[in-house]
């Protein structure tokens, strides 16, 4: 897998130490991280982001979907019904799982649907009215007219 040395980041920038620990983290879950569901993720617009995860065999009562701390956790638990089925062949994995993941700042969870087997997360990032860049107008003193002599 790929290793990043983040120590010269530490060493010559002040005030990322943040974002260095957010990059960390993300190898280091990206690694851990089991590859069921699997899930696009989609940019649907200008600052609007979709997640698809393909659930087949869950209801919306068996699917949970958590936002703490910028980081999006859905999981699914399977009741307990479907155990006692006999199956000859079983394909369609239906299996719980957990997938996590991390959100940027000011992104926020909008709704959620499932369809077709098919769990959509829509996203969108709403920067506050204090970071959205801004044009500062000039306000100069003009010259007065030198009358000619």
């Amino acid at each position: 897998m790929r290793n990043f040395d983040l120590a010269p980041l530490y060493r010559s920038a002040i005030g990322f130490d943040r974002l260095a620990g957010v990059l960390d983290s993300l190898s280091r879950t990206e690694q851990n991280q089991p590859s069921y569901p699997p899930y696009n993720i989609e940019l649907t617009g200008e600052d609007q982001y979709r997640i698809t995860m393909a659930v087949a065999g869950f209801d919306d009562d068996e699917i949970s979907i958590n936002v703490d701390q910028n980081k999006l956790t859905v999981s699914g638990q399977k009741g307990t019904e479907d155990k006692q089925k006999q199956y000859l062949h079983q394909g369609i994995a239906e299996r719980n799982f957990e997938r996590r993941f991390q959100l940027a700042d000011y992104v926020r969870v909008e709704n959620a649907n499932l369809a077709n087997g098919l769990l959509h997360i829509e996203l969108r990032r709403e920067l506050p009215e204090a970071m959205k860049p801004r044009t500062i107008a000039i306000n100069g003193v003009k010259p007065k007219h030198i009358a000619a002599a």
